[in-house]
């Protein structure tokens, strides 16, 4: 991703969905401070909260609403930020996306990396040109 992709400077979604990026982003900010064992287990509740899945369209709008949002944040928000973010955006809409930690195959790199990811498709808001994989190592 480049960073232009993770800081874009086009506001997505509706008001509603952005304000569900901000408590998500906000909440994942927090998680992430806390031991890792405790961000699991916020991430596992967010997905059991998710009960509908969600099309493709309000997921892409929802990363991309989270990204946003990320530009406000003095601090670091990087994948592993804006992917639980997404994760916890999507539940309080009460819909469900997995969040996948792993590593990214890129032509000159491999990379470790955090997306956020539809239960039966691929990674949302993520380059997939030909020769970029990923493979998820935890997916929850």
């Amino acid at each position: 991703m480049t960073s232009m992709e993770a800081y874009a400077t086009v506001r997505a979604g509706t008001v509603r969905e952005r304000l569900a990026a901000a408590t998500g982003l906000t909440l994942a900010l927090l998680l992430l401070r806390l031991p890792f064992r405790w961000t699991v287990r916020g991430a596992r509740t967010a997905r059991r909260a998710g009960r509908r899945p969600m099309d493709a369209a309000q997921a892409e709008a929802i990363v991309a609403a989270v990204r946003h949002t990320a530009r406000w944040w003095p601090g670091r928000a990087a994948c592993m930020e804006t992917s639980l973010g997404a994760v916890l955006a999507g539940a309080v809409l009460g819909r469900r996306l997995d969040w996948c930690l792993g590593v990214r195959f890129a032509p000159p790199p491999v990379e470790y990396h955090a997306w956020a990811q539809l239960p039966d498709s691929g990674p949302v808001g993520e380059y997939t040109a030909a020769g970029w994989h990923h493979h998820a190592a935890l997916r929850i």
